[in-house]
């Protein structure tokens, strides 16, 4: 639930990108012609750019263990679709009350808050009904799948995460951080590989170790956040930098200095979680490696 600027570095996958990128251009919305102006704006804030980091991720883990990209390309799609939903409502007055989003308008801000509400909620339902929609996969894996990525974002997952957010619950220390993180962040990031190994039936052993990569990788991806806020502006983040100068962070925990320090540390652990895959993830390594130098 982080945010994300418009333009990828080199180095990372940006053929993947590319095709999640037309995928999304091209997807059409059941009965769309009822209610155009939703679809708008569902549209404005998905297409709005990104670095597609989840599907993305979703995608190099079908590379991983073997698949061609393409046939996670629906389920990549969906991660998206929620990781969007849940950007839009946490940009909302009740939530963040944030004026910019990957460098345009809000969705509120463009269209109110009612439209913005209804289209972060279709976008989730949307999500559900195109990747059990597919008739690529077995449909027993196909549910496997699609349970992960819900309980990926309820009360143990995004939604949850997010409450303890607002709610200011997290334990002191950064041990209540993980948590909160863990949750709010890292469970969309996790799914993003959990769901591929389960729709894959990925052998036991690349599955654990793909899946510790994750983990490690939705922390880093966090603790980055949170020095971006501190130390980014608004061309290169897309929004407002300092959203979360009032709150608990990584920073504010443990210095600039000992933040970075930690952004190694779990990019070393998602690293050796891979190691023993070799060349075959050579694409989630990339992805590691972008998000601990990432700038926006």
């Amino acid at each position: 639930m982080s945010a994300e600027g418009a333009a990828a570095p080199a180095g990372y996958p940006d053929e993947l990108k590319r095709l999640v990128d037309a995928y999304l251009e091209e997807l059409k919305f059941p009965g769309h012609e009822v209610v155009p102006g939703l679809v708008e704006a569902m549209r404005y804030s998905l297409l709005a750019g990104g670095k597609r980091i989840r599907p993305v991720l979703a995608m190099a883990t079908a590379r991983a263990l073997g698949h061609d990209a393409e046939r996670v390309l629906p389920l990549a799609a969906a991660l998206e679709m929620i990781h969007t939903y849940s950007l839009i409502h946490d940009d909302l007055p009740a939530m963040d009350d944030d004026d910019l989003r990957r460098g345009q308008k809000t969705l509120h801000k463009k269209s109110g808050e009612a439209v913005a509400i209804l289209a972060g909620d279709c976008l989730y339902a949307e999500a559900f009904a195109l990747v059990l929609s597919t008739d690529a996969h077995d449909p027993t894996a196909l549910v496997k799948a699609a349970s992960i990525l819900a309980r990926a974002t309820g009360v143990d997952g995004m939604v949850g995460g997010q409450f303890i957010d607002v709610q200011e619950t997290a334990t002191e220390g950064i041990e209540g951080l993980e948590v909160l993180h863990g949750l709010k962040t890292g469970r969309l990031i996790s799914a993003s590989t959990d769901c591929v190994t389960a729709l894959l039936d990925a052998p036991k052993q690349e599955g654990e170790s793909i899946g510790a990569y994750a983990r490690e990788l939705g922390l880093l991806f966090q603790i980055v956040d949170d020095i971006l806020d501190v130390t980014g502006t608004d061309e290169s983040l897309g929004k407002k930098p300092g959203a979360d100068q009032d709150k608990r962070t990584f920073v504010s925990e443990l210095g600039l200095d000992g933040a970075r320090e930690m952004a190694h540390l779990h990019h070393g652990l998602a690293i050796a979680a891979i190691e023993q895959m070799g060349d075959e993830a050579t694409e989630l390594r990339v992805i590691a490696d972008h998000v601990l130098t990432r700038t926006s």
